[in-house]
Parts: structure tokens; sequence; C-alpha cells
């Protein structure tokens, strides 16, 4: 079942610049400016400002105003260790968020820092895998089979589970933007005999490219048709699982939102992208158990964009095509990080819709 969400944090102050410039406002106005930045990024700053506030201490400096070169040498340390450079990243906005302004500018925008992490981009650039962390050959036989299917019967975990990796293949969505769409008439459209589904993010969703051609971008997914040679492959249509779903969780939900959680406390409401990413990874390590295979260790939920983004550049589709389905303002995202050595794959579910 999924595990139930824990209640909002409350606020809490760094001691410090947090302290001295929040700790007179009245706790609803607190609550309101710590919400400028979402629970888990509060998490992550406080871990990475912890590891910093350590490290000060074994120098005896003061972590909130300390000099630039302190911070420098905190982050060329964990250059040193092989950090690369987007956690380098993290670490220095962690630092920013709670650290005095140095030369009337944050941490973050310090000419010194932004020249250090891009000097450590240049000197580790990312090197994003060539090959497939995971067989999607071996992934798509087993939602053909139990115990994904029969999907009308199969337990709502499992269907939820396949129905979300569906989708996220089909569009080649970040969680972000899968968690954006709604059940609401206005975002969900099926067309007559289910033959395609349009789904539209909820009002006022803004993506991690908020740019026109993204923003309030439709997904036209096309349903398999049941006349295709090999009758299995329409147990891999993601228009089908999607209307099997809408109609199972229609009696338990409380949320408006496309995907819910199954069980527990919280069955009915909405699902966070964490726990979505989660769903995306227990689906594929579900379905090699399923096929007595061992699962291949570090999934990650965003390796779908990659495998998907491939698969359908491998069977035809236009680079053009990919890059305004995923959302990548220019080919040389795809290139750079997502484009990967595969062979075409024998199914029609990820041919990118119109």
């Amino acid at each position: 079942m999924a595990p139930a969400s824990g209640p909002l944090e409350t606020p809490c102050l760094v001691p410090g610049r947090d302290a001295e410039v929040l700790g007179d406002l009245p706790p609803e106005v607190l609550n309101t400016i710590t919400s400028a930045r979402a629970p888990s990024t509060r998490r992550v700053y406080a871990l990475k400002w912890n590891l910093f506030v350590d490290w000060c201490s074994s120098r005896r400096e003061d972590p909130r105003r300390c000099s630039i070169g302190s911070v420098l040498s905190f982050l060329q340390q964990g250059l040193e260790r092989r950090l690369s450079p987007s956690t380098l990243k993290v670490h220095a906005a962690a630092i920013s968020a709670y650290h005095d302004h140095i030369d009337g500018k944050t941490v973050g925008k310090h000419d010194l820092v932004v020249r250090f992490l891009r000097g450590a981009r240049r000197l580790n650039p990312p090197r994003p895998p060539s090959i497939p962390s995971w067989d999607l050959s071996l992934v798509l036989r087993a939602l053909q089979d139990a115990p994904f299917e029969p999907l009308q019967s199969a337990d709502l975990k499992l269907l939820s589970l396949k129905t979300l990796l569906l989708i996220a293949l089909a569009s080649i969505k970040r969680v972000g933007d899968l968690q954006a769409f709604s059940v609401d008439e206005s975002c969900l459209e099926f067309g007559p005999g289910d033959n395609h589904v349009v789904l539209r993010p909820r009002p006022g969703y803004v993506p991690k490219v908020p740019t026109t051609p993204f923003r309030d971008q439709v997904v036209n997914l096309q349903a398999l048709p049941l006349e295709e040679a090999d009758p299995a492959l329409a147990l891999l249509c993601p228009v089908r699982a999607l209307r099997v779903y809408v109609d199972r969780t229609q009696s338990v939900r409380t949320s408006d939102q496309l995907f819910v959680c199954y069980g527990g406390q919280q069955k009915g409401k909405a699902v966070s992208k964490q726990r979505m990413a989660h769903w995306i990874v227990d689906a594929i390590a579900l379905a090699y158990e399923a096929q007595g295979v061992p699962c291949p260790l570090r999934l990650h939920a965003h390796s779908t964009r990659g495998v998907a983004s491939s698969w359908a550049l491998a069977r035809g589709s236009s680079l053009t095509d990919i890059c305004r389905a995923a959302g990548w303002a220019t080919p040389n995202t795809f290139a750079r990080f997502y484009s990967l050595r595969v062979e075409p794959v024998s199914s029609r579910v990820l041919t990118l819709n119109g």
C-alpha cells in the first residue's frame, strides 16, 4: 500500500539571517514565505547546509559570515571528491539560502562562485549513459501478462503502476508534468470509442521549460488499433490502460489530479511527484521480477525519457517532434543527455502521436 503522507512540516528558521529577518512575523505569513520553496527543496537545502556548518565548525569559522574564499574551498573539496557539477550547484544554492550577502550579492550569484561552477562543468562534464539502464522490450513483455493483466481485475496498485509507466513512455513527460494532469473535463478528453485521449495540464501549471511552445502543451495519445498483426500489443495501449484506471479510481478519488494514491489512509488523494517517481521504478522492478530476471541497480524514473525518446527516434519519429513532446528547447538537449543506442522495438506504444 502507498505509505501515508506526513503532515506538512512546520516552517523552521535557520539561526541567523532567517531568524533575524523573519522571526517577528506572524506564523501564517512565515508559512507563506517559507512555502516559496517546495518541502523537498527545503529538506535538501537543510541537509547540504548542515554539511557546510560541520565543515566550518571544524575550521572554527562562522558558516553564515565566512568569506567567499571559504565557500569556494568547501566546493573545491567536493569537486576533489568527484561530486558532480550539478551536486556542487545544489551545495552552492543551499549555502546561498542561509549565508549573509557578500559584496551585496547572494553566494550563488557571486561572480567567483558562478565562474567556479562553470569551471567545474568544464573539468568534469556530464557523462550520460550511452546504453539504456533497463530493457524496454522485457518490461513491455511483462506488462502484457500477469500480474498486470487482465487489467480490469488487476490489483489497483498494479493498474496504477502500469498506467503511469505507459503514459510516461508514450508522452516522454517529466514526472512533474505527469503530476499536472487532471481528470477534470477541461483537462481529460477521450475520443469516440476511446480511439484517443487528450491530456492537458491543470490551469496555472508552469512546466520546467515555461517558454511559449511548451506551456499548456496538449498531449494527444492515439489508441493502438485492435486489428494489429499481434493482438497482444493492444495490452500495451496507454489509452486503454488510462480508461480502465480512470473508471476504477472514480469511486475512491478525493482529488481531481489524474494519478491518486491506491491504498492506505491516503487512498484516493493526490499522489506526490516523489511517490510517482517510485511508482515508475516499482513498475520496472516488478516487470523484471515477473520475467524472472534480476532487476538492474540504480533505476531512476527519469530514465523513461531517454529510453522512450531514443526508441521513438529509432522508429522514425522526427527529432523535432520528439523535442516538442519532451519539452526540450533544442535537439542539443536530447543529443547531450538522453540519446541512447537502441534497436527498433516491435511495439507502436512509443510512436509519437500528434
